[in-house]
């Protein structure tokens, strides 16, 4: 599966470093060769021995190794591996990317490299939670990193929560998927998810109740044919998938601004409920009660990004919207395409007896050029690989 793949596993130092003698294992048994970079506190859990051992390979641990050092071992460990993966990724080590920091050999490593990069982040949930590791991540998303996990249970320290490295299966999974050569390798996919929230005074706003599951579900199912996603998400109560470069916005004009500055792309999904209104006179103070009544909202309407995307000089090859409706629904859609000017829509029916809005499941209905074709209730990830799969052939 990985034959001829050459990865640099860096092994921070947590108590998951145990996993990462069975991430190598897999990875020489799929065929990789693994070059191993064992940091100072990673040796407090793991020996050197050990891991050089398993990994039939020289085991790298100092910046300033002189026999490395005289040919700037650092840069060609750094440029010969096809995947650098980080694991355990502690909380420091996360910061030191972050951060741009080189003070040893795996951060200086990862500084120069020009491949990509896959984190399998492990702590304490506490310092998961803190919003500086929160940062980080955002950041190293931003910067294209790939991450996989933490996954929530019980942790060594006695606690509970997210924040245990991934199992090195998962781990296995997410390397194939960053080094596969899927149907969409080289594209490039853009994908809004999840609501806006528009603001009427600091502490309030106007919703919807999307959840942000089916939007993260086909950004995960893009991702797995091999597509780089450009995934712009509102306050989702689902989480972003790992290995998308993530932006989060609140408001649909942040979420506007996001796309377009997304672009180029070769396709663009918009998946978001985006509010059509946003309150023009939100209050700058909370609004308080007061003997003359409720205030008046003024309301303006909000860009039309699926519009713009489809009018747009560098417009994507495939424009993809939603409609949710909850009733004619086939009619609406069909009408919301011609409107648009986008290629597909893709229809459901979210009136309240359905349960498909912030629900598991999903029943759609595509509409594009050639009429609409109606798809079975399904779980949304399987809607969403459907999906991947139709806008890999139309890409074809």
């Amino acid at each position: 599966m990985l034959g001829g793949k050459r990865i640099v596993l860096i092994i921070g130092g947590g108590i998951a470093a145990y996993k990462s003698l069975e991430l190598i294992r897999l990875l020489r048994g799929a065929g990789a060769a693994v070059s191993p970079v064992l940091t100072r506190a990673g040796a407090q859990f793991v020996t050197p021995l050990s891991v050089a051992a398993l990994a039939g390979e020289t085991l790298y641990q100092d910046l300033f190794d002189l026999t490395a050092e005289t040919e700037m071992g650092h840069i060609q460990l750094s440029r010969a591996a096809d995947l650098l993966v980080v694991a355990p990724a502690t909380a420091d080590l996360m910061a030191k990317m972050a951060g741009g920091h080189a003070d040893d050999l795996a951060s200086t490593l990862l500084m120069a490299t020009d491949k990509r990069v896959l984190i399998a982040p492990a702590m304490n949930v506490r310092m998961w939670d803190h919003p500086a590791t929160q940062r980080n991540l955002a950041t190293l998303g931003a910067d294209g990193v790939l991450t996989v996990g933490p996954e929530r249970g019980d942790m060594a320290c006695g606690e509970h929560g997210p924040g245990r490295m991934a199992e090195p299966a998962a781990i296995m999974a997410a390397i194939a998927d960053a080094l596969g050569d899927g149907p969409l390798a080289g594209r490039h996919v853009l994908v809004t998810s999840g609501p806006t929230h528009e603001p009427i005074d600091p502490v309030r706003y106007i919703a919807n109740r999307s959840s942000g599951a089916q939007g993260a579900a086909l950004a995960a199912a893009l991702r797995d044919l091999g597509a780089r996603i450009s995934f712009v998400t509102g306050p989702a109560t689902v989480p972003a998938p790992s290995g998308v470069t993530v932006t989060r916005v609140e408001t649909a004009r942040q979420m506007r601004d996001a796309a377009l500055a997304a672009l180029p792309a070769d396709a663009a999904i918009c998946a978001a409920a985006v509010a059509d209104w946003h309150v023009a006179n939100a209050g700058v103070q909370k609004l308080k009660k007061t003997a003359g009544g409720a205030p008046a909202l003024e309301f303006a309407e909000n860009p039309d990004i699926l519009a713009e995307l489809s009018a747009h000089p560098a417009r994507p090859t495939l424009v993809v919207g939603f409609a949710a409706e909850t009733t004619d629904v086939t009619a609406h859609a069909q009408a919301k395409r011609a409107r648009k000017g986008c290629d597909w829509i893709v229809a459901n029916d979210v009136s309240p007896g359905t349960g498909i809005m912030g629900g598991a499941d999903n029943a759609v209905t595509l509409i594009t050029a050639a009429g609409s074709e109606d798809w079975p209730r399904l779980p949304k990830a399987e809607v969403a690989r459907r999906l991947a799969r139709r806008i890999a052939e139309a890409l074809a």
